[in-house]
């Protein structure tokens, strides 16, 4: 079978996306899986290759995934030419820094849902830099969820075999506590089962995670649990869907990292990501899951503090497109959600 072909827009000029990229394709076992089509601006990327500590790629444009020459210490760049002059200053925001990384992740999943690429791994995008470039989305996953046509897509996160979805994302806690209401726990805990076994796991149990401390001693602080949670998971039970909870968020995590489950459904943004960072902050690969291609991602931002001075770890951005390797066969033959 032929390495899958992992598409990976090279992210905003001007942070850290542009060397972690090249830092990942300098990883030879990754190579051994993978086959990695870089989207970007060739000036943008050699001025990358003479940041210090970059490593020593043999820059290869293309102007298709066909063309490409997926060898160890290769760099295949379907360029887009969007920078110009490529007059940037590393670490600021910039308006055409915001519509160049646009135009690479617009061109990464164009190549994805036409078949040509099996799976995206994006490195950081800057949130103000797209702003400034009227580009009209907040970040990556309302990126993808216009372009490939789905009204909510699922973030998962995994690091080192535990998975975690959310219930919410960026919404206040306020706002958070109030979604959690018996019909969306169930919808979401459905739509996650779906999803894993569009990656392929289709065995075990999973956990919904309690929103209060000890799970609101059946009501004594909280009746969230009482109320909503348990509920919903009796209901899905009844449906036949393997499915535990609540449990305590102060064990659940651990649980799963045992082996206990296949995937935790964490109540609100904060909860999921303290739980998978903690345990390895620059292996946790976020998984946008729910849509009709693979897309997985680092867990950190573009870094404007450290960009352009080849200090910043590629691990993530490795890991990122592990993932992606790992799932894209199976997400490719199980279709949609």
């Amino acid at each position: 079978m032929a390495r899958p072909l992992i598409a990976i827009p090279s992210g905003d000029p001007a942070g850290v996306g542009p060397e972690i990229v090249l830092g990942a394709l300098n990883d030879k076992a990754l190579h051994k899986s993978a086959r990695m089509l870089v989207i970007g601006d060739v000036g943008v990327l050699q001025r990358a290759l003479g940041y210090p500590n970059a490593p020593a790629l043999s820059l290869h444009r293309v102007t298709s995934a066909d063309e490409g020459d997926y060898r160890p210490g290769i760099l295949n760049v379907l360029a887009l030419d969007q920078m110009g002059s490529g007059d940037f200053i590393p670490g600021q925001v910039d308006a055409q820094c915001g519509k160049a990384a646009f135009a690479y992740i617009q061109k990464a999943i164009q190549l994805a849902l036409a078949g040509e690429a099996d799976a995206i791994a994006t490195p950081p995008v800057n949130k103000e830099s797209l702003r400034a470039g009227g580009i009209p989305y907040i970040g990556h996953t309302e990126i993808f969820a216009s372009l490939t046509g789905t009204p909510d897509p699922l973030t998962l996160f995994e690091v080192r075999g535990m998975r975690v979805f959310f219930l919410s994302r960026h919404v206040s806690l306020r706002q958070a506590c109030d979604l959690v209401k018996r019909e969306r726990v169930m919808d979401y805990a459905r739509r996650a089962w779906v999803v894993l076994r569009q990656l392929g796991v289709k065995e075990g149990v999973m956990a919904v995670a309690g929103l209060n401390p000890h799970c609101g001693e059946n009501g004594l602080f909280g009746d969230e649990e009482t109320r909503e949670v348990a509920p919903a998971v009796k209901a899905l039970q009844a449906e036949g869907l393997h499915v535990e909870g609540p449990i305590g968020a102060d064990s659940v995590f651990a649980q799963a990292l045992e082996g206990k489950f296949n995937s935790v459904l964490s109540l609100y943004h904060d909860q999921g990501h303290i739980a998978t960072k903690t345990v390895d902050f620059m292996r946790t690969v976020s998984i946008t899951a729910g849509m009709p291609i693979l897309r997985t991602s680092v867990d950190h931002g573009t870094a404007f503090d450290i960009a352009g001075k080849g200090i910043a770890s590629p691990l993530s951005m490795t890991e990122a497109i592990r993932v992606a390797v790992k799932y894209a066969p199976f997400y490719r033959n199980e279709g949609e959600i």
